[in-house]
């Protein structure tokens, strides 16, 4: 399978959007300290995330989500789950 994944830092209330194959050792990977783009915004909780039988289909949807539209949508979608991650 191959995953789109949305992380919410609880640092600085941002998001981070990427793409895996394992998502599981992914995300251990990016709370570990060892992915330079996220080292910094440490604690990250994954709050969404798709899975894709082809490869193809998963880079077109992470390149969506990661477009002005498609943060949009993430935000209008999740606006009660950020609400609730902020007051944390």
């Amino acid at each position: 399978m191959h995953y789109i994944y949305v992380l919410y830092s609880l640092k600085d209330h941002g998001f981070y959007i990427g793409k895996s194959d394992d998502l599981k050792q992914r995300i251990v990977s990016h709370n570990s300290g060892s992915v330079l783009s996220t080292r910094n915004r440490r604690p990250l909780k994954l709050i969404h995330y798709e899975a894709f039988l082809f490869p193809s289909d998963a880079t077109a949807r992470e390149k969506y989500l990661k477009s002005g539209y498609g943060r949009q949508q993430l935000r209008d979608q999740c606006k009660d789950l950020f609400r609730w991650l902020d007051k944390k």
